[in-house]
Parts: C-alpha cells; structure tokens; sequence
C-alpha cells in the first residue's frame, strides 16, 4: 500500500452520541473515509497515524439524506464510515498531548 494513499484514507473522526457510548464501552472508533476505501487499508492507516495495534474493522456505507432548499430538493452525498475496534490497552487521543 502507497504510503500516500494511506494518509487520504482516513478523513475525519465521526464524532456522535453513538460514537462516543461505543468509544467507552468497546474500545471502538469511528472515522469518515474515502468511500472506495478497504478495510486493510483503513487497518493500515490508523495503525501508521496512531501507533496502535487494530483488532478489526467494520464498513458500513451511509447513504445521502434527502433535503430541501426552498422550492428544490436535493440531496447529501453518500459517505462511508469504519467503525475501528483497538486491541486492549489502545486509545486514541483525539484532543492530542496537551494537558491543562
């Protein structure tokens, strides 16, 4: 896998109510990724970005909701998002090192 390719996998944490209940309970994250992403090169960017160890991933592909903008309707672009399971004893730090 392109090292390049690696670090445009991952777009953003996908931070929810959902999210962070799961984060606590099951050592899971969630990240926004290219929608033509695979699961091992998921597994590889978040153990090269996070120096973690990564026990499994799960896809799911999220469709676009429908909205409407004054006498148009439209519609949001369909995304995909991993769910990341960490091997125990990993975290990920989002908010980074510093400490008040």
């Amino acid at each position: 896998m392109n090292q390049e390719r690696l670090l445009k996998v991952l777009l953003a944490p996908h931070v929810s109510e959902k999210s962070t209940r799961i984060g606590e309970s099951s050592n899971q994250y969630v990240f926004k990724v290219l929608s033509d992403a695979s699961k091992p090169e998921i597994r590889k960017a978040v153990e090269t970005l996070f120096s973690v160890e990564v026990v499994g991933v799960q896809v799911v592909n999220m469709k676009g909701k429908r909205k409407r903008f004054a006498n148009t309707e439209g519609r949001r672009s369909d995304w995909k998002k991993a769910y990341v399971t960490l091997a125990e004893g990993n975290d990920i730090d989002f908010m980074g090192a510093e400490s008040a």
